[in-house]
């Protein structure tokens, strides 16, 4: 039927429309020469951002200079601060793929931190010592700090803030979606789903879908 209507079409708006679809083929083929092009311009622009982060890293701490850049890299808006964002944190964190994505707002505070493949990290997150593998998601203003022992507590004769801690990598699991505003505070395994607004605090088994405070498994995924 579609075939029939197309015919009943003046010879010119045919030819016009047929001559549409050779671009439209070519995008593909455009767009993946423009990527590596536009990542290459972003990486000159960034460079002074990572000189400045070399020279600081040489002269104090490396975690200290990441979380200055990354303040300040954070405010850029928009798909080019992704961008900016992502070539700056190649060459600082200890790995980060060219194909994430690195929303408004997000913040560091370990050199540590790895970056899978095609993950999301969504606006405002707050990222310690974590490795994010590929595929991975995460909402809004997701926190995932170094493990849930960043301060010693022990003691009250001595302010927290004096009080050694022990920081610890926590690694979200290959294509695990983390809803925004949540905190993790200990490892996921692959493929799991955890509902906006939960607290994880242990481990659990690959494809669960956690919710809650504290998280637990309301479902798993088949």
């Amino acid at each position: 039927r579609k075939s029939q209507r197309l015919s009943t079409w003046p010879p010119r708006l045919q030819h016009r429309r047929n001559s549409l679809r050779v671009p439209l083929r070519l995008f593909p083929a455009v767009k993946a020469i423009f990527k590596p092009l536009f990542r290459f311009l972003c990486t000159l622009l960034i460079l002074p951002f990572i000189i400045s982060h070399y020279l600081l890293s040489r002269l104090g701490s490396a975690d200290r200079s990441l979380e200055t850049h990354s303040q300040i890299l954070s405010l850029l808006p928009g798909l080019t601060g992704s961008y900016l964002r992502v070539a700056f944190y190649r060459f600082t964190l200890e790995h980060c793929a060219p194909t994430a994505t690195i929303g408004f707002g997000v913040l560091f505070s370990k050199a540590e931190a790895r970056i899978g493949n095609h993950v999301y990290i969504g606006p405002r997150c707050l990222l310690g010592l974590v490795t994010l593998e590929d595929d991975v998601l995460l909402g809004p203003m997701v926190q995932i700090p170094s493990g849930p022992n960043l301060h010693g507590f022990e003691r009250p004769d001595i302010p927290i803030r004096d009080q050694p801690g022990m920081p610890r990598r926590v690694t979200i699991g290959r294509d695990s979606w983390i809803g925004g505003g949540s905190v993790v505070l200990a490892d996921i395994a692959d493929q799991t789903v955890v509902g906006a607004g939960s607290v994880v605090t242990k481990p659990y088994p690959p494809r669960s879908i956690l919710a809650g405070i504290p998280a637990k498994v309301i479902q798993t995924r088949t």
